[in-house]
């Protein structure tokens, strides 16, 4: 038994409700803007109201529904993370910090040297 997931294709009726999703969403973004002279709780509900709707759209749409489940795979995937401790991450970030300035004495020591002797030695120009 193949564990491969087919590739549905979308019909026309999923493309209409993501397009309408996705102006509804669009339109909530424009209401809350449009609606800057009234208070912040009429503009954020324009806002939410908008994206809420937006989101019950796209989940009638198997596209949408799709998605929908990516998002919480990614989030279950991301729970599995096994995340540095805090000596650990302050470790590597001064490691870091230590290479980048090495690197930069590096370049600037290259830089200084190239410069001594295109300019002094070669071409015999002084500053």
């Amino acid at each position: 038994m193949s564990n491969q997931s087919v590739q549905t294709v979308s019909t026309s009726n999923d493309k209409i409700k993501v397009a309408l999703a996705i102006a509804v969403a669009i339109a909530g973004v424009v209401g809350f803007y449009y609606l800057s002279d009234k208070p912040a709780l009429v503009r954020a509900g324009a806002l939410v109201a908008g994206l809420a709707f937006a989101v019950l759209l796209l989940w009638t749409s198997t596209t949408g529904r799709e998605f929908l489940n990516f998002a919480k795979e990614a989030v279950r995937e991301t729970k599995k993370v096994v995340w540095p401790t805090r000596r650990e991450a302050t470790q590597i970030t001064g490691i870091v910090f230590a290479f980048v300035l090495v690197m930069a004495l590096f370049l600037w020591g290259t830089d200084k040297t190239l410069e001594f002797l295109l300019y002094d030695v070669i071409l015999g120009i002084r500053k």
